[in-house]
């Protein structure tokens, strides 16, 4: 009996070995919320792009720090105008059931994405497509966007004037192609996990609302053998106090957002899992500018010029944000310092006694009736305490305000959809390092995305000329001048500049810092 159960033990011992050797590998990532949808043609919020990073590549894809390498295309070439961009896909690209990606796929994707009944809010991001703003507005046939599969695995793709960042744009979640059969056979509900074909370095497993988005390795992406993961799962805590406790637990890996108030413990007791680093982001609220008051840019810059930037900064959010007077982040090195708000140089009650000046002009205060303000925010982060501040800020020039908070999800579908508001709270991560991502926020046909709902011809006409500017220091001056037009009009309540703060897991190798905070699981390993 002795022997036997020495042998039975080592027996054990063995499989227990066997069985560490080839133990999962999961990446538990914590969300700071839901996403919306994993359709990318619905999808719009950073929580959607990371699980869509992981689940489609485009033609082109980014690194682990945030450059730009070859995705189902392994080359390509352009002609001498600069306008005509020929593809050459790789001939291991497959879908996750082992059919072949190919050209035909990205046409499709792309015709769809287009396509005025699909609803894609994002689709002005590729306008830069030739006849893309036609097909979008039902103007001309799918049929007609620059886009078409050549023989031997090639596909062309034509634009409208030469285009810069055009490759940049092409790592987007928009442009990702998509399976048409099960588009075909299932609509709308493609997306499910049941039914979702990807070409990305994993599939989706499992999507449960409020709790997990479950994604495993899919064996037939072409790069699989370099994916150590076996599984990412997405966690979605949009509490960023109880994400920490889940942190500081090992429930989660990592985490996107320190909560602010916790900051000064994160540093003391965390160590080298807190990683600040630079980003392109902006924080900033949007003004309803579709009906009055809020269509008064005096009201709107009455507003702005009453708000202690550097308080909410280094008070409210502890030092990871930056206060801000441009409307596009520092960093972009195509595009220079960016412009500023014309009134920077006052002294905060200078700018006050300014504010109440245009608000007695536009028919507020002393002898005027109340201006009323209701803010809307999402309840996650320090949103709400931004909102107390600023609504403290704005009552030394008379105002009264109103906070209304939800939770992620029915925030980002009023961005979506955009009902009357008075203010709403909003951010911006770049798509890609180039000032056009942020300031084409403020054009009248980016139906989608202008969340202001702004409208002025002459930012448009600028917009335009900086689009068909070839030379690079005459079109970053035009964009200059754009960015101080939509300064003076202030449809957008800019306030800070984001800095990432993320919790990050020694166990955690593959995870880069990089100014588009991007990192996809495919570069992720869990050691042990």
């Amino acid at each position: 009996m002795a022997l036997i159960s020495r042998g039975l033990l080592i027996v054990a011992l063995l499989l227990c070995l066997g069985g560490a050797s080839h133990a999962e590998m999961v990446w538990r990532r914590g969300a700071l919320g839901d996403p919306g949808s994993v359709d990318p043609h619905k999808a719009t919020t950073l929580i959607e792009n990371n699980v869509l990073e992981d689940l489609f590549e485009g033609l082109v894809s980014r690194d682990a720090h945030g450059a730009l390498v070859p995705g189902v295309a392994e080359s390509w070439s352009v002609s001498q105008d600069g306008v005509v961009y020929v593809f050459r896909l790789r001939p291991d690209a497959k879908w996750s059931n082992g059919e072949a990606v190919t050209a035909d796929d990205f046409v499709f994707a792309f015709r769809r994405l287009m396509a005025p009944r699909t609803g894609a809010p994002y689709a002005s991001i590729l306008y830069t497509l030739k006849n893309a703003e036609k097909v979008n507005k039902g103007e001309v046939a799918p049929e007609a966007l620059g886009v078409r599969a050549l023989a031997d695995g090639r596909l062309e793709i034509t634009l409208e004037r030469p285009t810069p960042y055009f490759l940049e744009q092409l790592a987007h979640f928009t442009a990702k192609p998509l399976h048409r059969k099960s588009i075909e056979a299932f609509g709308a509900d493609f997306a499910h996990p049941q039914h979702m074909v990807t070409n990305g370095p994993f599939t989706l497993q499992k999507f449960i609302p409020n709790d997990s988005i479950v994604l495993v390795k899919n064996p037939h992406y072409h790069d699989a053998d370099e994916v150590a993961l076996d599984r990412e799962v997405f966690i979605p805590l949009e509490d960023r106090s109880a994400a920490l406790r889940r942190f500081m637990a090992g429930e989660i890996d990592s985490y996107d957002e320190v909560p602010v108030e916790e900051i000064a413990f994160v540093r003391k007791n965390l160590g080298e899992a807190l990683r600040i680093s630079p980003n392109l982001g902006a924080y900033f609220y949007a003004f309803d500018t579709r009906r009055p008051p809020f269509s008064d840019v005096r009201v709107r810059q009455a507003l702005s010029m009453a708000i202690d930037r550097e308080f909410l900064a280094g008070r409210i959010w502890g030092g990871v944000m930056s206060p801000s007077y441009s409307f596009v982040p520092p960093g972009i090195a195509s595009y220079g310092a960016p412009a500023e708000v014309s009134w920077k140089g006052l002294s905060l009650a200078q700018r006050r006694e300014e504010a109440r000046h245009l608000l007695r002009e536009a028919g507020f205060g002393e002898g005027g009736k109340t201006l009323d303000v209701e803010i809307r925010f999402n309840n996650s982060g320090s949103h709400r305490a931004t909102a107390v501040a600023i609504a403290d800020m704005w009552k030394t020039i008379g105002v009264t305000t109103r906070l209304i908070g939800s939770d992620a999800a029915t925030h980002y579908a009023l961005l979506r959809e955009k009902p009357p508001f008075d203010v709403v709270r909003m951010s911006w991560y770049a798509d890609y390092p180039d000032a056009q991502n942020f300031l084409f926020l403020g054009e009248s046909g980016n139906q989608g995305l202008n969340v202001a709902s702004f409208s002025s011809a002459a930012y448009d006409a600028l917009m335009r000329k900086a689009s068909g500017e070839g030379d690079p220091a005459r079109r970053s001056a035009i964009l200059h001048e754009a960015e101080a037009l939509l300064l003076k009009e202030q449809p957008y309540l800019v306030l800070m500049d984001y800095r990432s703060s993320d919790l990050i897991s020694p166990k955690l190798r593959g995870w880069e810092p990089n100014a588009l905070d991007v990192h996809p699981g495919r570069y992720i390993s869990i050691a042990p």
